[in-house]
């Protein structure tokens, strides 16, 4: 039996479960695993970020992107301080990310060395598996236990290293437990299917409520949603999952919504709750709505709303079951008037797609997005007023993909996120969508863009606040305060890392600004100079006459410039 250096059996055991790239920055704690990385240099390709929170990040994306477990490490003290933003991210998303950390060498732990910190409970609430390991022999061992739990519960294992350990050589006796994995597709009960269609069919305002646990079931949920006559509405994390064009999807829920999806679901007498565990049910669920939840994971069956139906089972083969169980329910007022709803909605959005105002508005750049996105092109929003634009105005057709931070809802994700788009795929095209705000966090990660040679197109939404705080403020009534930003020149800083830069003020610069960006072997920032107005307000309109005052109405019609638009129950 031949030895083997610990740090790098457990290099290999990653390979084994198919890791080819990790995030981080090198440090004193961490240069066992800088050894045996340069070792396995040609198998595992490792990304040096310029923050650790980006690395983070990125192994979260990851993971959302492939379903691969994502790999970040940070050296003990600040470098694993650094790695929360994207290690809750992944948690609260429900991603499998594997977190390394760096630790002083056994032998000077417990003495209160430089850097050194108790790790093990600063990272208990994030992780559900996590370890300080303790001998040379169980490193690869608890590495790979480490990946089952992560792929298992969905979430983050952490892995504390003494840095001594990682150089010691042990028995080539270690192994790994990759090729045993297995997933397993969960049935639903008959008896649950039969109670939950003999719901829909008394229904008479019924909607299909999606979430990403559908991922692989689109035309599943379609045809479902045809076959009873329902509206179709989704989270924001399943955006582009259903064709933007399917003629009854609503769009998303909530305030990062869409308006006919918000008055479908006001107006709606059952919900069909698939594959989501979306947090505002309370505030935008009616509470006296029948509620059918498909789930599998029984935690969360009846945790959003009073259920009537829970099917614990997977999404795509409970939604083929509820199809085949009863005839099809024709489309009538309700169905109907919903298909109006949404049209009024799409023409409103098309109307200002070639505005000439200044700053520009928003709708003018994403025309150009969706003429120059590719079939496949990846999505990586950040977050703010940006992903109110994006959930609404990009037109993706099903095979893109599509990614945010969903419950953590983190600023910095697009940039770190485009770094692990490229990486995964990199032979499709990328954008990432940032408000200034989120950019100016993590714009020092375009040098890494640049140094990988990955050419993202970064789109930088400039105006100059914190544009979805600001509208927060609003609604509280109180002073705004802290929400302004200082301008900068996004794309100069861009060139000045080596990537190309545009800045564009006027929409005639937008088509040959975006030819050149589609065309570019580099990584390109954009820097659009548009309004802080407020996006269209779907979670709090005023257009309701028999709740609002005519004087009211007329003016959030004038400040958002939606005449004739109808309340969807004025269609019913």
């Amino acid at each position: 039996m031949g030895m083997i250096k610990s740090g790098l059996a457990m290099l290999k055991v990653l390979e084994s479960w198919g890791v080819d790239h990790i995030y981080g920055i090198p440090g004193g704690s961490i240069n066992s695993l800088m050894s045996a990385l340069y070792e396995e240099r040609n198998t595992i390709k490792y990304i040096q970020v310029r923050h650790e929170e980006v690395g983070a990040i990125a192994a979260s994306v990851d993971a959302k992107l492939t379903g691969k477990i994502g790999v970040c490490f940070g050296s003990a003290g600040p470098g694993s301080t650094h790695l929360f933003n994207g290690l809750y991210d992944a948690q609260l998303d429900h991603a499998p990310v594997l977190a390394i950390i760096g630790q002083v060498a056994s032998t000077a732990m417990n003495y209160d060395s430089f850097q050194e910190l108790n790790e093990n409970p600063m990272f208990a609430d994030v992780s559900i598996y996590n370890r300080t390991v303790m001998t040379p022999e169980s490193l690869p061992y608890i590495i790979d236990e480490a990946v089952r739990r992560a792929y298992k519960y969905k979430g983050v294992a952490v892995v504390t290293i003494p840095v001594n350990l990682g150089l010691i050589d042990i028995d080539e006796d270690y192994f790994s437990s990759a090729i045993n994995y297995r997933k397993s597709i969960l049935m639903p009960d008959s008896k649950d299917i039969s109670e939950a269609v003999t719901l829909i069919l008394k229904a008479k305002r019924p909607v299909l409520y999606v979430g990403q646990g559908i991922k692989g079931a689109s035309q599943e949920a379609i045809k479902l949603a045809k076959h009873y006559s329902m509206p179709i509405i989704s989270s924001v994390m399943a955006k582009g999952i259903i064709p933007d064009d399917t003629a009854n999807y609503m769009g998303t829920a909530a305030r990062v919504a869409s308006k006919p999806a918000n008055e479908a679901l006001s107006e709606s007498d059952l919900i069909l709750f698939t594959g989501s565990d979306f947090p505002f049910a309370k505030f935008f669920f009616p509470k006296n709505a029948k509620f059918i939840q498909i789930d599998t994971d029984s935690s969360k069956l009846g945790k959003r709303h009073k259920t009537d139906v829970a099917i614990l089972a997977d999404a795509k083969e409970a939604m083929k079951l509820l199809k085949v169980e009863a005839e099809a329910k024709p489309a009538g007022r309700w169905y109907n008037a919903n298909i109006k709803n949404r049209k009024n909605w799409q023409e409103w959005l098309q109307s200002f797609s070639c505005s000439n105002a200044i700053p520009l508005r928003p709708e003018p750049v994403f025309k150009e997005i969706n003429r120059i996105a590719n079939d496949d092109a990846i999505f990586i929003t950040d977050v703010g007023n940006v992903t109110i634009f994006a959930v609404r105005m990009l037109k993706m057709n099903g095979k893109q993909k599509f990614s945010t931070s969903g419950f953590f809802a983190t600023m910095g994700y697009g940039v770190s996120g485009g770094i692990a788009a490229k990486l995964s795929y990199p032979k499709r095209q990328v954008f990432t969508l940032n408000g200034d705000g989120a950019f100016s966090m993590v714009m020092q990660d375009i040098i890494t863009q640049v140094k990988y040679n990955l050419p993202i197109i970064n789109i930088v939404f400039s105006n100059n606040s914190l544009g979805f705080i600001d509208a927060e403020q609003e609604d509280s009534k109180q002073e705004k305060y802290g929400v302004d930003l200082a301008s900068a020149d996004y794309a100069k800083a861009a060139e000045a890392m080596g990537a190309k830069g545009y800045t564009v003020t006027k929409r005639e610069q937008l088509k040959s600004v975006f030819d050149k960006a589609k065309n570019s072997k580099i990584p390109v920032v954009i820097d659009i100079k548009i309004t802080n107005n407020r996006p269209f307000p779907a979670e709090d309109m005023v257009l309701d006459l028999e709740k609002y005052k005519r004087k009211e109405v007329d003016a959030f019609i004038k400040r958002y410039e939606v005449k004739n638009m109808p309340v969807l129950k004025d269609l019913l």
